[in-house]
């Protein structure tokens, strides 16, 4: 899985959906089309009603005994029910919330797995108390996802002789080799089945998402396909094989220059692809998605087939030697490709590394979206400021408020993830989802943090502050003061060529450590161009990553303080590496970073006597920078917040 450890899979409803889909649809899957005009995207938006999760006790107890019966109708025992769908999408269309439909639970990282006479539900660490609340006790045994998983429970619970189902097309192989490797030792069978008996049990299913498809026009992009596809068919050969398999849809969307709307908060078109080490390519879709437009921009190298016919795409490949990617193409992918007599050569997903490292009209559209985006938070940061010290605003009216003044911005197509609006207590926890059950009011003496971002045709962005409602007391400016002496350290640094996003992390987190304290996530993921906020194959965090940082790189630089019962603290910037100016003296070349967010901290929370000169002047020049940026898109008393939350901080 390539979700941010911080990641929402919190839900927003409109009404006149609410009964379309069997009581809620994600608004943000149903309301910002990519290709919907500014006017009717404000019309739908405002429809929201309020926030709530989709899910609890009651789907468990409806579904489960009409999965035992799809069960005993196939001959098994139990079936494995991962979170993941076909795609290994961040964001699940309708139609592949199998775990959700199963047992209530709706979180981002999750697995079930329904026996006839037992089942049990596996979370890790952020949804301990959430599965609590969703899924009945009385039906599913709670059980560690990462400790224990699937694999454990099989070893430990399955019985001798059992017939245990899974669907290939929703497992890696890796993930699946564990769970056969458990099956073994437990004298259990694995039975890979055609038909997923989630899906067959599920009768008021959603259809699967037929959103249009649009090229993704040259002056975004930066590079036609044609290059593209080149380019990275050359980097296949070079790895010996005759064809790369492609089913990661940011990889599709990127390759094929084409964006569409099948999912939540990422512009992608469901798909898959097999591209030749000579540049052709077929894309297996759904035929009625694409617009006359992009049969036309996709010209004659790139063949169109329905996506039906992938296996058989497939199969086609028998003698070749083909690249697949594990982490991203499922068991079926690689189970189908030997069966056909194909070579499988594993490796990372060729599209990935050339796709992180943008070029310079993605850099620059990346810039350009940072600034509209920045404006709309700014005039969010004015209110919240202003009539939201009042103490009578909940964290569901702010989120609604922030999204307000982003779609005001007639370029936004969608926001990048659900909104993580957390006010006191809340925001120590850094993947806390707001409900109408949680909602709290953000109070005086408290801080509010808010992590959010949007989708522009240029740019994606993602940032987060953190802001006091009241007086702040001293310990949360100390704290804050700390965090951001961390994420100084990570936008000043200077590197050499070579470096992994490991090798920095600790320069986010040493001025908290040096006080006892520390953060359970990473500090920086990876960003697409117009997709993906979470985006690979970089990464800033503890974990090792042998990805070394190359100039064009978008990653996030968040590190965060979280005081359990009292507040969250987190700053967040996107940055892009960048080859840095010649160091006197030296003699390696150098790379570093350049923030895109523009967006002022919060100078009440700024204990200047803990920052040193240089922090001080990277402060005062940051929001210099700020204000000479945004100024120009701002009037009136917002404007005039912006000058003065942009004062050096030397100025009283």
């Amino acid at each position: 899985m390539r979700r941010c450890g911080r990641c929402l899979y919190r839900r927003i409803f409109i009404t006149d959906l609410h009964e379309m889909h069997g009581g809620a649809v994600p608004v943000a899957q149903a309301r910002l089309k990519p290709d919907a005009p500014g006017p009717t995207v404000r019309a739908m938006t405002q429809q929201i009603q309020h926030f709530d999760v989709k899910g609890g006790p009651e789907f468990g107890r409806k579904h489960l005994p009409l999965l035992r019966e799809a069960l005993k109708e196939a001959g098994l025992d139990a079936f494995v029910v991962p979170h993941e769908d076909e795609y290994n999408n961040e964001y699940l269309p309708a139609n592949a919330e199998r775990l959700m439909w199963l047992t209530g639970f709706t979180g981002s990282a999750g697995a079930a797995i329904a026996a006839l006479e037992t089942a049990a539900v596996f979370v890790d660490g952020r949804y301990t108390e959430q599965v609590k609340s969703q899924v009945d006790p009385e039906l599913f045994d709670y059980s560690d996802l990462v400790e224990l998983g699937v694999a454990g429970w099989i070893r430990a619970n399955a019985k001798p002789g059992w017939k245990v189902g899974y669907d290939p097309r929703l497992h890696s192989p890796d993930a699946l080799q564990k769970l056969t490797d458990a099956a073994e030792r437990a004298g259990v069978q694995m039975v890979a089945v055609d038909q997923n008996p989630v899906d067959a049990a599920w009768i008021d299913r959603p259809a699967p998402p037929r959103a249009k498809v649009h090229p993704h026009p040259i002056e975004a992009a930066g590079e036609a396909h044609a290059d593209k596809r080149r380019r990275v068919a050359g980097d296949v050969a070079e790895t010996g094989a005759d064809a790369a398999v492609i089913t990661d849809p940011a990889s599709i969307a990127w390759l094929f220059n084409l964006r569409g709307g099948d999912v939540a908060c990422t512009p992608l078109p469901l798909s898959a692809a097999v591209l030749e080490k000579d540049g052709r390519a077929t894309l297996f879709i759904v035929e009625d998605k694409l617009t006359d437009a992009a049969r036309g921009h996709l010209g004659n190298e790139v063949a169109i087939r329905p996506e039906s016919e992938f296996g058989e795409g497939l199969k086609a490949l028998a003698g070749k030697t083909v690249l697949a990617d594990p982490a991203v193409s499922s068991a079926w992918v690689f189970d189908t490709l030997k069966s056909a007599g194909a070579s499988v050569k594993r490796g990372r997903d060729p599209v990935a590394l050339p796709k992180a490292c943008k070029n310079a009209a993605e850099i620059e559209g990346s810039k350009q979206a940072h600034i509209r985006d920045g404006a709309a938070l700014t005039r969010f940061l004015h209110w919240l400021d202003t009539d939201a010290q009042s103490g009578e605003v909940d964290e569901i009216e702010a989120a609604m408020k922030l999204e307000e003044f982003r779609r005001a911005t007639p370029e936004l197509k969608d926001i990048s993830f659900e909104t993580i609006s957390a006010a006191g207590p809340n925001g120590a926890f850094p993947h806390y989802r707001v409900n109408t059950a949680s909602t709290r009011k953000l109070e005086r003496g408290s801080l509010y943090l808010v992590d959010s971002g949007g989708q522009y045709p240029d740019g994606t962005t993602d940032v987060t502050r953190t802001v006091p409602i009241g007086e702040p007391s001293e310990a949360m400016r100390r704290h804050f003061t700390l965090v951001l002496k961390g994420h100084i350290a990570l936008t000043l640094i200077r590197f050499p060529e070579g470096t992994t996003g490991g090798a920095l992390d600790v320069l986010a987190r040493a001025p908290l450590w040096m006080a006892g304290h520390d953060y359970d996530h990473g500090t920086g993921h990876g960003v697409g161009s117009y997709l993906g906020v979470h985006e690979g194959p970089q990464r800033i965090s503890k974990a090792p990553n042998a990805v070394a940082l190359k100039p064009g790189m978008i990653v996030s630089n968040e590190p965060g303080y979280y005081k359990v019962g009292g507040y969250g603290i987190r700053i967040e910037n996107l940055q892009f590496v960048t080859e840095a100016a010649a160091i006197q003296g030296g003699d390696r070349k150098m790379l570093g970073f350049e923030a895109l967010t523009q967006a002022p901290l919060h100078r009440g929370l700024i204990d200047t006597a803990l920052l040193t000169e240089e922090e001080i002047a990277w402060v005062d020049g940051y929001h210099a920078g700020v204000q000479a940026k945004l100024l120009p898109l701002l009037d009136g008393p917002a404007a005039d917040w912006l000058v003065e939350a942009c004062k050096p901080l030397a100025a009283a």
